[in-house]
């Protein structure tokens, strides 16, 4: 395992995505399903807001969110003169923010650079990678390298969320959605290098933020990443820190959800592949 150009480098080989012990099955989390990988590279990181600020300043490039005027912004971060638009249906702690994007995640105060840029759609991230000569993972890849190439565990470092009273990665703690105590060190986004590293040396790969793939979804009957009723919904892996165990325990490895691929919200980023 090498690194260059900011990716890892790792060989590939046979590996089983999925578990055949899903904690939420109706996403598609099993059965395990065998594949055999080609050598690829990834990148240690989500792109950070610096990285994606280099990208906008060579290209003039506009994201969803900007052309649309808004985004999804956690009610417990928006920013109290905030133009809200409405609520998600059946999510009410996430509001639709006028002005909320990439450079203003809460609606008005920018981001830290080396948090991981969010608001940004697939969409705005297929476009990146075209920039940076890259490409976004396929399930596959990013489940591979997020285990460090041990398939089963949900977990990059185990099968326990909190090892040895030790935090590993940016969850939810305390009482989902009124109080997160930040026991793991931060209450919101943290830095894309945040917490160790896993063994293939990728940062946050579970935590901290949605990171979109390529895959669209998956239909039982219909074969790995088939698209459902004709609507693409875009596949994303490894929960954010929104995530807690009485509401969403997707912070794990074989976690998935499906969203259309102009959708934009602050807990959702992504990271490149070649």
């Amino acid at each position: 395992m090498t690194a260059a150009a900011g990716l890892i480098a790792l060989p590939g080989g046979p590996f089983a995505v999925g578990t055949d012990e899903p904690w939420i099955p109706e996403d598609g989390e099993g059965p395990a399903r065998p594949v055999e990988l080609a050598p690829f590279a990834i990148s240690a990181h989500a792109v950070s807001v610096a990285e994606f600020a280099r990208f906008v300043d060579a290209t003039g490039y506009e994201t969803d969110a900007e052309r649309l005027g808004w985004s999804y912004v956690f009610a417990g971060e928006a920013n109290p003169g905030a133009d809200v638009l409405g609520h998600a249906e059946g999510t009410p702690w996430w509001l639709g923010v006028r002005g909320a994007d990439w450079r203003r995640p809460d609606g008005r105060a920018e981001p830290a650079a080396e948090e991981p840029v969010v608001h940004v759609s697939w969409n705005d991230a297929v476009a990146y990678c075209s920039w940076a000569g890259a490409r976004l993972p396929s399930e596959a890849e990013w489940e591979y390298a997020a285990a460090g190439g041990i398939p089963g565990r949900p977990f990059p470092w185990g099968t326990e969320l909190v090892l040895n009273g030790e935090h590993h990665c940016n969850v939810w703690q305390g009482f989902f959605p009124l109080h997160d105590t930040g026991e793991d060190g931060y209450r919101g986004r943290a830095p894309v290098d945040a917490f160790e590293p896993n063994a293939f040396g990728l940062y946050n790969a579970v935590g901290n933020v949605w990171e979109w793939c390529a895959d669209v979804e998956r239909v039982e009957g219909a074969g790995c990443c088939a698209p459902a009723d004709g609507e693409e919904r875009r596949l994303r892996k490894g929960g954010s820190y929104l995530c807690h165990a009485s509401y969403c325990a997707r912070y794990r490895i074989q976690a998935r959800t499906f969203a259309p691929a102009d959708t934009t919200a602050g807990n959702v980023g992504f990271r490149v592949a070649r």
